[in-house]
């Protein structure tokens, strides 16, 4: 099947760009970065042109751009479908493209794209075309420099939000590390270990400064199943649920199913999160016990939310009472959501 006729799916997409698949779909979302035509007129599937425009995309916001304004600079690169049905996938923009005459306002907009640059000295990481915070995080991850590391982390938090950084700058830092390791026989296992340490402590500072709601509020469990080890995105949710508000109870690694079972029917939690990395840890009997679990006053019962987080949960059709978002942003805006509704009621 040819890409310039087809196109190509967005994960495939984000792995040449060397990011998250979510930040792909973000970007098209909330900025109309997205393909010019969508397959079925649901999925998409992006053409070398629209290719082009996500490496000009890249390209800009690595380099300081606020993404709203890269998003609109990004989009003049895009040529005509007519220009590039014949074009081979190309890594920056096609030489042929239609570029803005010099001196005008679209060319001020528009900086002359150029190959995306490589991670800086040092760093020895796949990263592609990503932020330039990336690039300064995995070379202090690869100098095993915490210092810099913690200042770094700190300073995305506070520049761009939890979501934002964690979707934009640590998550493709924590990949390229992982593909680092896959691909270099047990290397570099030390320099994961230390970047999910500091992620780890710079997302739970970010945990306790949030606002604070009263404790008579029902909170929010998280937890990972039974035999799953992966911590670090609940940690993330957890940050970003303090940013935004809702209290959370925070379980963390490998929680056996009496203790999950426990702590939910000791908190009364309006929603339950559990994160499964792949499907041998997925334990979908488990998560219809908790989503049954019911408390309150007789004859106003109610049982909570079960959000299925993780790659492990995908498959299979939701049971009633489920529900499986994609990525931290959406779990972050469903979860507020669900607490803004509960707020309304006992408004009224």
């Amino acid at each position: 099947m040819s890409e310039a006729t087809h196109g190509i799916t967005t994960g495939a997409v984000a792995r040449r760009l060397g990011v998250s698949p979510t930040t792909v779909r973000s970007w098209d979302q909330r900025y109309g970065i997205g393909p010019a035509v969508r397959a079925d007129g649901r999925h998409r599937r992006w053409s070398p042109a629209d290719v082009a425009m996500l490496e000009e995309m890249c390209r800009l916001t690595a380099s300081g751009v606020p993404p709203a304004e890269a998003a609109h600079a990004a989009k003049l690169v895009r040529p005509n479908a007519a220009e590039t049905d014949a074009v081979a996938f190309v890594p920056t923009l096609p030489e042929h493209a239609e570029r803005p005459i010099p001196g005008t306002p679209a060319a001020q907009n528009l900086p002359t794209p150029t190959r995306a640059p490589r991670a800086g000295p040092g760093s020895g990481l796949p990263l592609g075309s990503v932020r330039q915070e990336c690039r300064g995080l995995a070379r202090a991850a690869v100098r095993l420099d915490g210092q810099a590391m913690d200042a770094l982390l700190q300073e995305v938090l506070a520049q761009y939000g939890l979501v934002t950084a964690w979707e934009e700058v640590i998550t493709p830092t924590l990949h390229a590390v992982g593909r680092k390791w896959e691909s270099s026989d047990d290397r570099y296992v030390e320099v994961e270990h230390l970047l999910s340490w500091h992620v780890s402590t710079a997302l739970r500072r970010a945990a306790v400064t949030g606002p604070v709601i009263g404790s008579s509020v029902a909170p929010v469990v998280l937890a990972c199943v039974p035999a799953e080890q992966h911590t670090l995105p609940l940690e993330a949710l957890a940050a970003g649920l303090a940013e935004q508000g809702p209290p959370t109870r925070m379980f963390g690694a490998a929680v056996p199913a009496e203790a999950l079972d426990a702590a939910v029917r000791r908190s009364g939690p309006l929603a339950v999160a559990l994160w499964s990395q792949a499907r041998s840890t997925a334990d979908h009997s488990l998560a219809r016990h908790i989503a049954r679990t019911a408390f309150g006053v007789r004859g106003a019962r109610v049982a909570p939310l079960i959000l299925l987080l993780g790659p492990g949960w995908r498959g299979r059709a939701l049971p009633e009472g489920m529900i499986r978002p994609n990525g931290l942003r959406e779990a972050v805006d469903l979860i507020c959501h669900l607490y803004d509704r509960q707020a309304g009621r006992v408004g009224g």
